[in-house]
């Protein structure tokens, strides 16, 4: 039971005075009587008291607050969560509402990085984080609300930021309110609700070309041909390209290479989970060609040793070989092709070949199907052409006015026949031709009418058991 009551006390003068505020009287979880000042309003001081009374029974069977309750301790006045903390009836997670969102950041980003993500991941969504807080002039946990987020998400694009890289400012924020939940220093999260916009194609402020088959030929062979850059040389940085192309890799991930990734027996090189993009190994195939070649020129090194030394920026690699190769970096209708062009290649290749898409999605690992074939498959040169080219033929007769004509081979009739009839007697009545000739003639004839008869037959059989036979 609590008691809500009004202390008195003596002023400087020695009168009885009672306090402005009124007190809540409680026994806590061991049983110790325990006095927290309350609010000058007697109701308020009273609803506090049965809140308090709650928090003492959870305590008391070792269960979690529940939702109300829950809400109820993230409204209160920091301080007296900081009092609760201190007397045990809550735990300093319970009280995270009144903790600097600074604070809670950190731990976000060093929880990033245990469960898997690389430093250089969990700063970048970090940042994005602290970039909304800070718009927001958000300082704890009780000031987040969904509309500010949304508001400051909006003018970010209204100051050129893309649609797709403002989905990952909304994303890196709910992944952030989401772990705040499930670290159970919150009860809910105040923006799960919000939605990220839909990107397409012509949204995209970087939009990317594939090569086409030849330009990646020329690619190779100029590159053979350059001079050392990077601490690379020509051979060596060509056969980067040819392995970003014919396996889909990423910069990063070829980057991580290492000599003992590659099975030259088996033809296949091992992406490791922690170098992947998504986190999962994956076993590629090698072209054997790519393998014997890629083998000769790692030959000299050790199988701890890292199979290529890409630089961290592969554009500044890239671009003087494409120059070199007569290829422009950016194209008519402004796509680029920068490293993870190469990547895209490979997709339209795939798709070029007549790879099946589910097999194509493997390769490129995508976790959706729809980011492999709307995304990275692009139409290479000819391939329109190609298909209007493979439609029937429109300019020919149907074959209801071959048959008017007499022109349908696949439809000849009996009466198909009659000229080389009429022809046949006329030869043998005539008073001119010798008797030899006459004979020759009557031969010819016959043999060529049979032979049309015989093709009538194999053609346009007569019922259904001909039919079965002729084929």
């Amino acid at each position: 039971m609590t008691r809500c009551f009004k202390p008195a006390y003596k002023d400087r003068n020695g009168k009885k005075r009672k306090t402005s505020k009124f007190y809540v009287e409680f026994k806590d979880h061991l049983q110790l009587v325990r006095r927290l000042p309350a609010f000058t309003d007697k109701r308020q001081s009273e609803n506090l008291g049965r809140y308090i009374e709650k928090l003492v029974a959870c305590r008391m069977n070792i269960d979690q607050p529940n939702l109300q309750l829950a809400r109820w301790l993230e409204s209160i006045p920091a301080k007296m969560r900081a009092r609760f903390v201190k007397i045990g009836l809550i735990d300093s997670t319970q009280a995270a509402a009144g903790k600097l969102l600074s604070k809670h950041i950190e731990d976000f980003e060093q929880s990033l990085i245990d469960k898997g993500d690389t430093r250089k991941q969990a700063r970048m969504t970090v940042s994005r984080v602290n970039r909304i807080v800070k718009d927001c002039k958000f300082t704890t946990w009780m000031d987040i609300a969904a509309s500010q987020v949304q508001r400051c998400i909006a003018k970010m694009q209204d100051n050129g930021l893309s649609k797709k890289t403002a989905n990952y400012y909304l994303k890196a924020f709910q992944h952030f309110a989401r772990w705040m939940v499930e670290d159970r220093r919150a009860t809910t999260s105040p923006v799960t609700h919000l939605r990220t916009v839909q990107v397409d194609k012509q949204d995209l402020r970087r939009q990317r070309r594939p090569l086409e088959p030849d330009e990646v030929r020329l690619l190779l062979e100029a590159t053979r041909d350059a001079e050392p850059r990077f601490g690379l040389t020509g051979h060596q940085r060509a056969m980067i390209y040819r392995l970003a192309v014919e396996t889909g890799l990423r910069a990063n991930e070829i980057r991580n290479l290492k000599v003992e990734s590659f099975d030259f027996g088996k033809c296949t090189v091992t992406v490791q989970d922690h170098t992947a993009k998504n986190r999962k190994e994956k076993t590629l195939p090698l072209r054997p060609d790519t393998a014997a070649e890629i083998q000769g020129l790692l030959a000299s090194k050790l199988p701890a040793a890292q199979a290529f030394e890409v630089p961290g920026k592969p554009i500044d690699m890239l671009r003087p070989d494409l120059e070199a190769a007569g290829i422009g970096y950016v194209d008519d209708a402004g796509r680029y092709c920068d490293f993870h062009s190469l990547r895209h290649t490979t997709g339209s290749l795939l798709a070029a070949s007549g790879v099946h898409p589910k097999i194509a999605q493997e390769i490129m690992r995508h976790s959706d199907i729809n980011l492999t074939m709307s995304l990275y498959t692009h139409t290479l040169r000819g391939q329109e052409a190609d298909a209007i080219n493979s439609l029937p033929n429109f300019s020919r007769p149907s074959r209801e006015s071959q048959k008017k004509t007499g022109t349908d081979d696949a439809n000849v009739t009996g009466d198909s026949v009659l000229p080389s009839c009429l022809a046949l007697r006329s030869a043998q009545h005539s008073p001119t031709m010798p008797s030899g000739e006459k004979a020759n003639a009557t031969v010819a004839m016959m043999s060529g009418v049979s032979e049309r008869a015989r093709e009538d037959s194999n053609l346009q059989p007569s019922d259904s058991k001909s039919a079965t036979l002729s084929n």
